[in-house]
């Protein structure tokens, strides 16, 4: 069974840094891309920022450029973001998710996501 599992949420005052892990396990994703999204209260899930299997390619919204980075460690099955410089509208509920076709869309693999509440 499929399974990811993130961690590393938390509340931290603005300006401050978290660091977030997505372990996969079931199988491995390695050639998979992987990415993080968001949810605000009363907003819709966003992309935020994704990953190729290889880990050279990455795309970033755009408010997020500078400030975070993704990373990946396939022989750990394991993805990261590291997130600098944070801003009380990074406050979300932050998902890790594998994409599983061309594109990202519903069939993808999501974790159970984490609370990131960054506080002014």
């Amino acid at each position: 069974q499929v399974q990811l599992v993130e961690s590393g949420g938390g509340l931290v005052q603005a300006g401050g840094s978290l660091r977030l892990s997505c372990a996969a396990s079931g199988r491995s994703f390695s050639t998979n891309p992987m990415g993080w999204f968001r949810q605000a209260p009363g907003k819709e899930r966003e992309f935020v920022v994704a990953i190729s299997w290889s880990g050279g390619i990455t795309d970033y919204l755009d408010s997020v450029k500078g400030r975070f980075t993704i990373s990946r460690d396939n022989a750990k099955n394991t993805m990261y973001l590291q997130m600098n410089s944070l801003k009380p509208e990074d406050t979300a509920v932050y998902y890790c998710a594998v994409r599983r076709g061309v594109s990202w869309g519903p069939n993808n693999y999501w974790g159970q996501g984490t609370q990131v509440t960054v506080s002014s």
